[in-house]
Formats: C-alpha cells, structure tokens, sequence
C-alpha cells in the first residue's frame, strides 16, 4: 500500500488545493478540511509511507523530522497551553487516508482517554 494514490499525494503535487501552513523538502503541513479541534492541522511527509506500521529504520530520520516540524507548525499556530500529536494506524486505529499523517490538535482541553 505504499505507493497506492492518495488525497495527499494530490495535495503535495497541488493538484487539489489546501490551506499549506508549512512546508519544506520533506514534510509538508495543512489545515484538516474537517477540524476536530479549533486548531487541527495535519502533517505529512513528502515520501509515501502508507503508515506507521510500513516505516522502517531507513525511515528514522524522516519520522524525527516528522515530530519536530509539528512542534514547529504548533508554535507558529500558537498553541502556547498545549496540543496533542496523533498517528492513526490501520482501520482500528482509525486511520482513513493511508498515506502517513500527524495530527496537531489544540486550542481546546483535550479529554482523556481520546477515543
């Protein structure tokens, strides 16, 4: 499923728009078309990784770079009290675009547990 076409693969390529707050050669960020949160952007890397069950060692570095652009996009968003990083996995993990993506959810207290 690695290389399978996806909604994101669309949006890096910019054949369908979307609300880019972030992007450099390997990651790019964007407002959820379906906010869960008041702030709720996705981030998502340029290479296609179907999910996080799919990445690997060559990947380490990559999924670092992953972590520390949503702490960067969550500062620019101003998410000063806090925010959450979520990666769904697979269908009972709740994933539904299977192209590997962060959420950053904030603005908001987040309950506990979240599903």
């Amino acid at each position: 499923m690695t290389n399978q076409e996806t909604i994101f693969s669309k949006i890096i390529r910019r054949e369908i728009p979307a609300n880019i707050v972030y992007e450099d050669d390997l990651a790019l960020a964007f407002k959820d078309v379906n906010p869960q949160a008041p702030v709720h952007i996705l981030v998502i890397p340029k290479k296609p990784i179907a999910k996080l069950a799919d990445a690997d060692a060559q990947d380490a570095a990559l999924l670092g770079h992953l972590l520390l652009t949503a702490k960067r996009v969550a500062q620019e968003a101003g998410l000063k009290n806090g925010y959450r990083v979520v990666i769904n996995t697979d269908a009972d993990g709740g994933q539904t675009v299977y192209h590997l993506h962060l959420h950053i959810l904030g603005g908001r207290q987040m309950a506990w547990p979240p599903g």
